[in-house]
């Protein structure tokens, strides 16, 4: 599958209700083959999620040396779990690397799941080209963050736990809190503001990303915002898990997929 001109990486992205792995051109930022989907076992236990992940990357055929990188919904502390969102609490303090490297037969990175895809819209997406802070939120059942600064991602940041107004921020501003209280888009606006506004009082970024899958819907609230730092949408979506992860693997493994 691989050639002089296309430089492949592979990314598999680990879900509470579906694994799906593509591989991903790494000089484009696109799938280089159709995503491949199984279900996410039940309960989702390490032994049990590791042969379903293995089985979706054995779609694919691509050389021994590709690198792979696997996205997970916890916090990932040199390779290790340290929480479990929507997977089994048996993660917590699994070397998930070690799990999944000997699952697969070769080398793999994982990384949390919201760092990846902030990864890839620094790359290839809504982010590209910006240098300095970038944050990069998703807003959905909780709020994921991701840290990049001057490309560099800063893991693990839980930036959806800040307190604010006395509150766990995800618990009055995530999409599901809109939903959960019936908000209107400008009262839902509201919450975002203050959480924005504490956001950038502390970090300063240059520019902040949102995604999640409201952010389809982001002219009825991103312009409600006020905010000194520049506010824009995602842009690879559901795809930006899989490109971030292949992608934080490539340049682990020394491969920066910008090239640089």
């Amino acid at each position: 599958m691989g050639s002089a001109r296309t430089r492949l990486g592979l990314g598999v992205d680990i879900g509470g209700s579906g694994i799906k792995a593509a591989p991903v051109d790494l000089g484009a930022g696109h799938f280089a083959a159709e995503r491949v989907r199984e279900v996410t076992p039940q309960p989702a236990t390490p032994a049990a999620v590791a042969p379903v992940v293995a089985k979706v990357l054995a779609s694919f055929e691509v050389d021994d040396d590709t690198p792979v990188g696997i996205t997970f919904p916890a916090v990932i502390q040199h390779g290790i779990a340290r929480s479990a969102a929507n997977v089994d609490p048996s993660w917590i303090g699994t070397d998930a690397e070690a799990l999944f490297s000997d699952a697969l037969g070769r080398d793999v990175l994982v990384v949390n799941d919201a760092d990846a895809a902030g990864y890839a819209e620094t790359v290839f997406g809504a982010a590209k080209g910006v240098h300095g802070v970038v944050l990069v939120t998703t807003l959905g059942t909780g709020i994921g963050s991701a840290l990049i600064v001057d490309g560099k991602l800063v893991p693990n940041t839980e930036l959806g736990h800040l307190e604010v107004d006395g509150h766990d921020a995800e618990k009055k501003a995530a999409d599901a809190a809109r939903e959960r209280h019936d908000l209107s888009w400008s009262q839902w606006a509201k919450r975002l503001q203050r959480y924005y506004s504490h956001v950038e009082d502390l970090l300063w970024p240059d520019l902040i990303v949102v995604g999640g899958g409201v952010s389809k819907k982001h002219e009825k609230f991103l312009p409600l915002l006020d905010l000194r730092t520049p506010i824009v949408p995602a842009q690879l979506r559901n795809d930006a898990g899989i490109i971030g992860a292949a992608s934080l693997a490539a340049a682990a493994a020394g491969r920066d997929p910008r090239g640089d």
